[in-house]
């Protein structure tokens, strides 16, 4: 058997998110029809990071094991179209029989994109957070620096899936900021389940004064689910990049 790996871009709007699911449209399964349409297989794609409905991604990776002859570096063309315009295969590429997009990612970049202004955004809405009030973004940096590093972050996930252990190690977290557009940036060699949207929404606490920077160290020392901020809206996530 061949085993394929996949770089993918798509657009979450219109999907509850990556992982098949009975009745409901899912990226994943997108691609795995796309796939029978081009290639005549019945095939699964296995994916590196299960998204949420709403959440986007520039660098999904998946693979899918087949016997079809198209040499690798095809496969995108004959997937591409096949596939719906909010989804697009960037790279198809050989890789071992044994990898696994899932298993072997030895971690992920992921990027949240705010507008922080009154008004609320209509261009590009599906692809940012409103956040109407004031920000204090020194002070948002300033705690991002608690987050870096290897701690338990039981306390920034929502309950919804089993795993071993709530540890991960974060290696980046930065704001970049321009005018009413904020983007905060996440690297870590894994995420708990809404773990992402947890922290932005408690660095937005900090951000509007409502948790003090040193506290943070303390709610992750606590573990407390409640003492940190909301999980905020899908449609500000994408996923960046996953590594290898």
């Amino acid at each position: 058997m061949r085993n394929v790996k996949l770089t993918i871009e798509y657009d979450g709007t219109n999907y509850c998110g990556w992982q098949k699911q009975n009745n409901e449209k899912t990226i994943q399964e997108e691609i795995e029809k796309a796939i029978y349409k081009a290639v005549g297989e019945v095939v699964e794609v296995i994916g590196s990071s299960r998204t949420d409905a709403g959440v986007h991604a520039r660098g999904m990776v998946a693979n899918f094991k087949t016997n079809a002859t198209i040499p690798f570096d095809r496969f995108k063309y004959a997937i591409n179209d096949k596939l719906p315009d909010d989804i697009a295969i960037i790279e198809s590429e050989e890789v071992s029989e044994d990898f696994h997009a899932r298993y072997d990612s030895k971690g992920k970049t992921y990027c949240y994109s705010i507008i922080n202004r009154q008004q609320k955004p209509a261009i590009g809405r599906n692809y940012v957070y409103h956040f109407k009030w004031d920000l204090d973004i020194e002070k948002m940096r300033e705690a991002c620096k608690h987050f870096i590093g290897k701690h338990d972050f039981k306390a920034f996930r929502s309950l919804g899936s089993s795993v071993k252990t709530t540890e991960r190690t974060i290696k980046e977290l930065y704001i970049e900021s321009e005018g009413e557009k904020i983007n905060i940036f996440i690297t870590a060699d894994g995420f708990l389940y809404n773990m992402v949207r947890i922290i932005v929404g408690t660095l937005l606490k900090v951000g509007r004064g409502k948790i003090p920077v040193e506290d943070i160290e303390k709610i992750i020392l606590l573990g407390d689910r409640k003492k940190a901020g909301p999980c905020v809206p899908a449609q500000g996530l994408i996923l960046e990049k996953v590594y290898y």
